[in-house]
């Protein structure tokens, strides 16, 4: 038995032994053949190998006409958004230079946002408020402006409007839970359609639109939730609770803050506004009589005259006071400025400024019309024109200097007065008969044109003088003495005088 276990043992060996060596020579005979086959086709196919070769280049070229063709348009893609970014951040950061109270308005937001999102932070705040903590969040959110007063106000409408509409509501909820199971959504349907009816109707007029909108959206907003909560929700007064106090902390923390960290008053941006805009039409008016008497072949462009432009500023102001205005209603006593000071006459010197930079924009029209006089015509009326223009600057400026120090304008008197003398001696001149009959009359309307809006200009000026020494009453100005007088017209023409 163990021989043939042997023998058997023996005759299989030398069976794997032949199959090792075919498997061996197969393999051989492989890469014999796997590198014979090449040469062959390459000695007796050289055309198709040819061909070959062609397509693959092709393939290659196609390949690059296309990464050629798509490059350009993705390379031009990039560059666009990367000066758009760029162009994004210059402009942020111009901003921030222009104004930099605008970068401390935005630490100010986010540091009241953080404190008030201690409430969801802290545990035992959070065991206390519940998820109504997020109303102290939003109301910072929408409560935080840019001004004290923008912020007081915001906050006093929403705290008020909030306790009175969450009284209401509660009580609404009384008078509906008397009415029974089935009348009560009933009773509540119908309060939350009167106060919504009556609170969007009142906010049709002009005075309570002004100030207390918001109020009146927080009013309607408050009552609707909570008479729509009570009927589900039988804690009516923790809920009235847990929102007015949660409101009150998230506007207190704004206030504070608004108050207490460097401050932005709405009523200074205000009086320097209305200062501000009387120097741009003081400063136009100044170099006007030059630059329009200025004949075109002096060689002069009129176009790079930047203080020819800057009154344009002065036409869109309206929207911008006005807010300010009341803005500066809502805020404490500050500085120089009383807790009644009266804002409302700043609005009416702002609205006599108006009226004078659109007449001062008619002027500057007609320092690029196609029509121009000649030298003889204008030379006649140049020195009393001029002089009302330089005069009436000088005013202008003198009383932006008035409202920015808080002192008596007396220096702009004498400035009117001269502006005044010139207009009757312009008036002199013209019954005199400056012009003959052979004088082309489209010529010497564009001349006369600027004559009669020099005239209401002076007009305006002395109107704004009037408006600021009533505002300099009010308010007690200092009382200054001038250094040095402004120069007096003599008679006959009056002379220009540079200060």
């Amino acid at each position: 038995m163990c021989g043939f276990d042997r023998r058997s043992m023996h005759a299989c060996m030398h069976r794997l032994e032949l199959m090792g060596n075919r498997i061996a020579f197969k393999r051989v005979t492989n890469n014999f053949l796997d590198a014979l086959f090449p040469l062959i086709f390459f000695l007796f196919y050289p055309a198709q190998i040819k061909a070959m070769d062609l397509e693959c280049a092709s393939q290659e070229t196609v390949k690059q006409g296309l990464l050629a063709r798509g490059w350009p348009p993705i390379k031009g893609f990039s560059k666009h958004v990367k000066t758009k970014v760029l162009e994004f951040f210059s402009h942020l950061i111009k901003l921030g230079q222009d104004d930099p109270r605008r970068v401390v308005h935005s630490l100010k937001a986010g540091l009241a946002l953080s404190l008030v999102s201690l409430f969801y932070y802290y545990q035992p705040l959070y065991k206390s408020f519940g998820v109504s903590a997020m109303w102290a969040v939003i109301t910072v959110v929408v409560v935080f402006e840019f001004s004290v007063g923008a912020t007081l106000g915001k906050g006093v409408n929403r705290g008020l409007a909030t306790l009175l509409a969450g009284g209401l509501a509660v009580g609404a909820h009384q008078l509906a839970n008397l009415s029974g199971r089935i009348g009560e959504p009933i009773v509540l349907g119908f309060f939350v359609f009167l106060q919504a009816a009556v609170s969007t109707f009142v906010r049709f007029c002009p005075q309570i639109k002004a100030r207390y909108d918001y109020g009146l959206l927080i009013f309607i907003l408050t009552f609707s939730l909570i008479s729509i909560s009570g009927f589900r929700d039988d804690e009516v007064l923790e809920l009235v609770h847990k929102r007015l106090l949660t409101v009150l902390i998230g506007g207190s923390t704004c206030v504070i803050i608004s108050v207490l960290l460097f401050p932005v008053w709405a009523g200074q941006d205000l009086h320097n506004l209305i200062a501000s805009n009387m120097e741009k039409l003081g400063i136009f008016l100044e170099g006007f009589g030059d630059e329009f008497f200025k004949m075109p072949e002096d060689g002069e462009s009129k176009e790079d005259r930047p203080f020819l432009q800057g009154y344009k500023s002065v036409l869109d102001s309206k929207t911008n006071e006005d807010a300010l205005a009341n803005f500066a209603r809502w805020e404490p006593r500050h500085g120089r400025f009383q807790f009644r000071h009266p804002w409302k006459h700043y609005l009416k010197i702002g609205a006599l400024t108006r009226k004078c930079a659109f007449r001062i924009e008619s002027l500057n029209e007609h320092l690029y019309a196609d029509i121009q006089a000649k030298r003889g015509i204008r030379s006649k009326i140049q020195e009393t024109c001029t002089t009302m223009s330089m005069e009436s600057g000088k005013a202008l400026k003198e009383l932006s200097m008035a409202i920015k120090t808080m002192v008596k304008p007396f220096a702009a008197d004498i400035h009117i007065e001269n502006s005044k003398s010139s207009v009757k001696n312009l008036d002199t001149l013209l019954k005199s008969g400056l012009w003959d009959d052979e004088t082309d009359l489209l010529e010497v309307v564009p001349v006369a044109t600027v004559a009669s809006l020099l005239i209401d200009v002076v007009t305006c000026t002395d109107e704004i003088a009037e408006s600021v020494n009533e505002l300099a009453t009010m308010l007690k100005f200092e009382v200054v003495e001038p250094t040095g007088s402004p120069e007096k017209p003599e008679t006959g023409q009056p002379k220009i005088g540079i200060s």
